[in-house]
């Protein structure tokens, strides 16, 4: 730079420092109002850099109360610094500039320095100027490091700064395509990829994914032979699931079936209660002990415990209480009930104890009949009575849902057999049918008949078994 230039820019600095004089505010504070960094408005009254537009300086000027004249003068010394920071130098100083300390040459200088226009030759270029959103000032928000003073070289001003822009801007763009495209082919499924060893995120959660060597893609189009692992991969062990890069052959390539296709369980739950006793007090057990050594009689809603501690056998008849419920308000269609006997012997050994001395009611249920000895024992719907009042049966095909249960009472009845039996009871829903098995929690019922055994009942005043009188 020459030293008329040099004498441009301090005369333009000098009139910074005397107007900054005038205010007892310090550089920060006078930054802070103009929006500006401290050490960029420091720059500029030093002399070290002249800002590319004069309305920053304006405004300094009136903040610092600056009169006409003085701004008119203080214009006129911002264009002759301006101009001299960007005044060509002779030959011979670019030249010896050019190859300055280190081998470094302008436009290396200017690469250095961010590459915008002005920043070699010390004057702020709009790219500094806004380095934050609403800082209408050179320099702000930059370091101290991002102004080189000195002369800028023809060949570092080739191009415009708002070209530079324009490469970066679109290169970046170019970037953000290239980068979306290829997170979206990464996300569609292929038969020649695989999932890592370490079960990525599309490994399922508990599945075994066997690896091997890559296979090329022309030997992984070719089918493999279903069941057999494909070439350049391990069979998965036994159990687990294993992934094929080869296509599956036959049925196997179908699409795979929805996961609400897969069968659910019946659309209805239900509970058996086979420790009911008619009238609610009569029933009889059979029991392989003396009378001394038998428990008096328990009530009825002990009698499961009961009987299961003396190892006791419903004697001549069992009362099944069946309870069915919906699962949804759907309605679901009991269509038939019948009975399945797995097993028939002669009358378990013992005596027969009766859990009352005879009792009756003025309510008979209504219920299903069946009669154990037959040789295809069927359910027969049986009407109930309710002091005179007829109770009509429970005729099948009868319609239950979650809002509308239905208790379904079983006698099962023999005299000549240790029969054990189970039910089955067949339903229909939304074009779904099945049958569901009844018994005694995973067993058959059991029922031994007690015709020849002897029969005891319990005598309350004298707290023991008595055989019965007749």
């Amino acid at each position: 730079m020459t030293v008329s230039a040099q004498d441009d820019v301090a005369r333009f600095a000098a009139l910074l420092r005397e107007l900054k004089g005038r205010t007892d505010r310090s550089y920060g504070s006078l930054a802070r109002r103009l929006g500006m960094n401290t050490s960029t408005l420091h720059r500029y009254c030093a002399g070290e850099a002249v800002p590319v537009d004069f309305a920053p300086v304006e405004r300094f000027a009136a903040l610092c109360g600056a009169s006409g004249e003085e701004r008119l003068e203080l214009h006129r010394r911002w264009l002759r610094a301006v101009a001299a920071r960007r005044r060509p130098r002779p030959a011979a100083t670019a030249g010896a500039a050019a190859s300055g300390p280190g081998g470094e040459d302008a436009p290396a200088r200017e690469r250095a320095s961010g590459g915008a226009p002005g920043a070699a030759d010390g004057v702020d270029g709009p790219a500094a100027e806004r380095a934050t959103a609403g800082e209408p000032f050179a320099g702000c928000g930059s370091s101290d490091g991002d102004v080189v003073s000195g002369p800028l070289d023809e060949a570092a001003r080739g191009r415009p700064w708002y070209r530079r822009r324009e490469r970066v801007a679109v290169a970046l763009a170019a970037a953000g395509a290239l980068l979306a495209t290829v997170g979206s082919l990464s996300a569609l499924p292929g038969d020649d990829r695989r999932p890592s060893a370490g079960g990525g995120p599309s490994a399922a959660p508990g599945a075994s994914v066997t690896t091997g060597p890559a296979t090329p893609r022309a030997r992984a189009s070719s089918p493999a032979p279903s069941g057999s692992a494909a070439p350049g991969e391990s069979p998965a062990p036994t159990g687990t699931p294993r992934r094929s890069s080869a296509p599956a052959t036959g049925p196997a390539a179908g699409p795979a079936p929805p996961a609400d296709s897969a069968p659910a369980g019946p659309p209805l739950a239900w509970t058996a209660d086979s420790q009911v006793w008619a009238y609610g007090c009569g029933h009889d057990y059979v029991v392989a002990k003396p009378p001394g050594q038998v428990p008096p009689p328990p009530a009825p809603q002990d009698a499961g415990t009961w009987a299961a501690t003396q190892s006791a056998v419903h004697g001549g008849e069992t009362i099944v209480e069946l309870s069915v419920q919906g699962t949804s308000d759907t309605a679901v269609v009991l269509t038939a009930l019948r009975v399945r006997v797995v097993g028939r012997t002669a009358p378990a050994p013992g005596n027969a104890y009766a859990m009352d001395q005879g009792c009756g009611g003025a309510l008979t249920p209504r219920h299903f009949a069946v009669d154990l000895d037959k040789d295809r024992p069927l359910a027969r719907a049986v009407a109930g009575n309710d002091a005179g009042t007829p109770i009509p049966a429970v005729r099948l095909p009868y319609r239950v849902s979650a809002a509308d249960p239905e208790v379904l009472r079983v006698t099962a009845r023999t005299g000549t057999c240790d029969c054990r039996w189970y039910l089955e009871l067949d339903w229909s829903s939304r074009g779904r049918t099945g049958t569901v098995r009844v018994d005694d929690r995973g067993r058959p019922f059991r029922t031994s008949g007690i015709e020849g055994l002897p029969r005891y009942t319990y005598d309350t005043s004298a707290r023991r078994w008595a055989p019965q009188a007749g």
